[in-house]
């Protein structure tokens, strides 16, 4: 029975050899894989039972682990929606099949979709802050959307705010009431006009031409008219005055005394504008539009593209358009685990809860201890190519002296048996 047991025991050594060699295969096959944590193979006795006097040769066996907790190094990259995470948090992901999984492979890209997928093919989740559905499960999925730019498209922003500085000449002289351009007659007078361009709500440019005709001493009227309303690029306008105000202005500073700060008008399809008149001068110079920060203006824009994504250490994912302007879309929550180097290997470098592991829990990446969200880097793997070739060199040595005490075991066998011959 001895005899037979050296040589189990031999086969089972050169069997957890083999599994380790595995382990080391694996690792060095996955070097480059972005978010891959190394795995290693752990050695367990198995005794036989015997009585004290008399010893009776067991086993082996092996534990495999993935080092899922250890942090790697960063890899910087020129795309915003590559994603590491510095810290004990996860991505989460969704498989084509809709199960969620974790993982720390950062590597994505927007498919032809628009969503973000990563290198094997799992797609990112977030919260959708767009529609509102914010609101997260500590711990489930539930809630979160797939990450995607189809959802943005194109933006137009209508104007509703505007700056219109200029100087009116002190010297010039009043226009009768018939003549000024609130009266929109063919024969109107106006010390000056001046045009600036706002938008709708549908992103059609709608260009405002501002007149300002002297009423009196110190008082002025200001009458805002549509631009495509007019004839022949003047008076009369086919369309009533978008808006008439009288200003006055302090005959010692020549700034405006009252009729202001701003002057309220509805832009045509858009939205309530509101103009601020508050930095004009009444001043013994010509009609002059300011320049600077005070110079005739407006807010707004024609419809625009995404032009590229931003995502910040807490996981806002921000569409920033071809014209500036920005829009929070999404919030890349980050998952935690009480045991993560229990979780269970799925095949795509994610992971899986069990009952080793714990349940996950989501919650806002930078808080926590979940740790930040780190765009334009990647995680690297956390394989050791010097530590795994002498992992290898060992594995073989070891399995070599296995396979010798099996050679040994077989030939005091055939001893044994040769002895009845």
């Amino acid at each position: 029975m001895g005899l037979y047991g050296v040589m189990t025991t031999s086969v089972s050594g050169m069997s957890v050899q083999s599994d380790r060699m595995g382990t080391v295969a694996d690792n060095i096959a996955n070097i480059n894989t972005t978010g891959y944590k190394a795995a290693s193979t752990e050695f367990a006795t198995l005794i036989a039972e015997g009585s004290v006097a008399e010893y009776v040769p067991g086993s082996v066996s092996t534990i495999a682990r993935r080092l899922i907790s250890q942090q790697g190094d960063f890899t910087y990259t020129k795309s915003p929606t590559d994603l590491a995470v510095s810290g004990n948090g996860f991505f989460m992901v969704q498989s084509d099949a809709g199960t969620p999984y974790l993982t720390r492979s950062g590597n994505f890209v927007a498919d032809a979709n628009g969503d973000l997928v990563n290198a094997a093919g799992f797609k990112l989740l977030g919260y959708n802050l767009l529609d509102g559905s914010s609101s997260s499960v500590v711990n489930s999925a539930a809630g979160l959307q797939v990450v995607s730019t189809s959802s943005l498209g194109m933006k137009a922003t209508p104007s509703t705010s505007g700056t219109f500085g200029v100087n009116l000449p002190a010297d010039a002289t009043a226009t009768v009431a018939a003549n000024l351009p609130s009266a929109n007659a063919a024969t109107a007078e106006y010390a000056g006009k001046t045009s600036i361009v706002t938008y709708d709500n549908l992103g059609h440019q709608v260009t405002l031409d501002i007149y300002s005709a002297k009423t009196a001493d110190n008082t002025w009227e200001i009458t805002v008219y549509n631009a495509a309303d007019a004839t022949n690029g003047g008076f009369p306008y086919t369309g009533a005055a978008l808006s008439t105000n009288t200003v006055t202005f302090d005959p010692t500073t020549g700034a405006v005394a009252s009729g202001g700060p701003a002057i309220t008008l509805n832009i045509p399809n858009g939205a309530s504008f509101s103009l601020d008149i508050s930095k004009m001068t009444q001043l013994a110079a010509g009609y002059t539009p300011q320049t600077g920060a005070n110079a005739p203006s407006a807010n707004g824009s024609p419809p625009t593209a995404v032009d590229r994504l931003e995502i910040s250490a807490d996981g806002i994912v921000t569409a920033v358009y071809a014209d500036g302007s920005r829009v929070d879309a999404f919030k890349i929550p980050l998952a935690t685990v009480a045991s993560p180097d229990n979780l269970t290997a799925i095949s795509g470098n994610v992971y899986a809860t069990n009952k080793a592991s714990g349940d996950l829990q989501l919650g806002t990446a930078n808080e926590g201890g979940r740790g930040k969200i780190i765009s334009g880097a990647l995680e690297s793997s956390t394989v050791d190519l010097a530590s795994e070739l002498t992992t290898m060199v060992q594995a073989q040595r070891n399995y070599t002296a296995n396979s010798k005490v099996f050679q040994t075991g077989t030939e005091l066998l055939d001893v044994l048996v040769n002895l009845v011959r």
